[in-house]
């Protein structure tokens, strides 16, 4: 993505030092604070460290000019507050002499701001995640296709402005996420309700307000908001809610209506697992409510093998699809906590053998013991001195864990067998219960995703 804070920084605060040199001292200051909101913006996206280094220098120094300036302005208005000698004073502000705290507030939110800029590529593709090809499907026709193919969204066609993904935990909405974030060629603001409450009164609703705002501005106009638990900040309305809550609430319908009045190209995306607690307004302005439901069967086969990835196991084809088929009812995270349980068990086994087989250069742990009749009695740390209890049956040779010399030390593969043990306990995070109201809900207000 092209970075165009930078130039445009560079060619305001050209103009802040021509009016500086003219001596429009106000001018020169609103100047240098706009320059300096977009370095810290530009500052997110650049790469180059030598050029990172080089730009930080020289926003010191307008900082320092910018600090004088300020001063400067601000004893000048005091006097034209207070009146000069024979100037007739009526102790009335001048036009624009509140306009600098508020310039400078903005500046400050705005740096808070720029850390829900995402700038490293999370690297996750449409192709790692498993099924959801209907999410997938409107997220492209709404992210990538309005921006590499322009000339089908002429007349009345436009693509969405808001999209709710939502569904049961762990089912992948975050994942996708990260998906468009990769995928998509647009400034990415991943922010949570952390991110837009504050405790000072009236600071929330300019949070809200100036990250649309950085949304607009984001080069090529092109800007994808994604809000995490998006029913925490637009919950419903009620009697009881603070006033704090209701603004905020009120600043969000009208910037995602704003989205839609100033910039097309400006995506609020959404994620929640209680759908049903959004209020009515929020939810209306979400156009595109997708339902990502738990994964199917082939998506289940896939997620066993991607959360195995390169670790050295025996399963086969026909194994990872048994293992799909029977962890009906499991949502990706339950998968990823699953693979994980079963490869630690290759670890366990290594901590309860009694006796280690060698294999080249390696010690495995022996798993015939204790049906070797012929393997020694004792553990290695009662051998007498040079007494070999290595046994002339199985090769293996006695001793614990922790007496294996660290380097020597290689886990089993992990099996089929070990994702079974797993499976003897629940592994299941959603109810019965909780399905059915998404399915009631779908019905109601949206569609199915999978």
């Amino acid at each position: 993505m092209e970075n165009k804070f930078i130039p445009d920084a560079i060619e305001i605060v050209s103009r802040a030092i021509a009016a500086d040199n003219e001596g429009s001292y106000e001018k020169a200051l609103n100047l240098y604070r706009d320059a300096l909101g977009r370095f810290t913006m530009g500052l997110k996206y650049e790469k180059n460290d030598a050029r990172k280094k080089l730009i930080v220098e020289r926003v010191e120094g307008y900082m320092k000019r910018a600090e004088e300036l300020r001063d400067h302005v601000n004893k000048q208005n005091e006097v034209g507050m207070g009146g000069t000698k024979g100037s007739g004073g009526t102790g009335v502000k001048k036009k624009g002499d509140g306009d600098d705290d508020v310039d400078e507030d903005k500046n400050k939110l705005r740096v808070a701001l720029s850390g829900a800029v995402v700038t490293e590529k999370p690297n996750v593709k449409w192709d790692d995640v498993a099924g959801l090809e209907g999410a997938k499907d409107s997220l492209k026709e709404t992210v990538i296709m309005p921006t590499r193919f322009p000339q089908l969204f002429t007349g009345e066609r436009k693509p969405f402005k808001g999209i709710l993904l939502y569904g049961p935990p762990g089912t992948g909405k975050s994942y996708l996420a990260k998906a468009v974030a990769t995928e998509a060629d647009s400034t990415f603001f991943s922010v949570s309700s952390s991110d837009l409450v504050s405790k000072w009164q009236g600071e929330s609703e300019r949070l809200v307000r100036n990250l649309f705002e950085m949304a607009r501005e984001s080069p090529g106009g092109k800007a994808i908001i994604f809000v995490d638990e998006v029913d925490s900040l637009c919950g419903s309305r009620s009697e009881g809610e603070s006033d704090s809550a209701r603004r905020i609430k009120t600043e969000f319908l009208v910037q995602m209506d704003g989205v839609g009045k100033e910039s097309t190209g400006v995506l609020v995306l959404g994620a929640t697992n209680v759908p049903w607690e959004l209020d009515a307004a929020i939810r209306r302005r979400f156009e595109k409510r997708v339902y990502i439901p738990l994964p199917g069967k082939e998506a289940r086969t896939f997620m066993v093998k991607l959360n195995l990835g390169k670790t050295p196991n025996s399963l086969t084809d026909d194994d990872f699809d048994r293992l799909g088929e029977i962890t009906g009812g499991a949502s990706g995270s339950d998968i990823k906590v699953l693979a994980k349980e079963a490869m630690m068990q290759p670890l366990r086994a290594c901590q309860r053998a009694k006796q280690f087989l060698p294999d080249k250069t390696f010690l495995t742990p022996c798993t015939k013991y204790p049906n070797c009749s012929r393997c020694p009695p004792k553990l290695s740390s009662d051998n007498p001195k040079g007494k070999d209890y290595t046994c002339k049956s199985c090769g293996a040779q006695r001793m614990q864990l922790w007496d294996v010399p660290p380097e020597k030390l290689r886990a089993p593969d992990v099996t089929v067998a070990d994702f079974e043990t797993v499976l003897t306990h629940s592994f299941a995070s959603v109810s019965t219960d909780e399905l059915e109201r998404y399915d009631d809900w779908t019905s109601q207000f949206g569609q199915e995703g999978a």
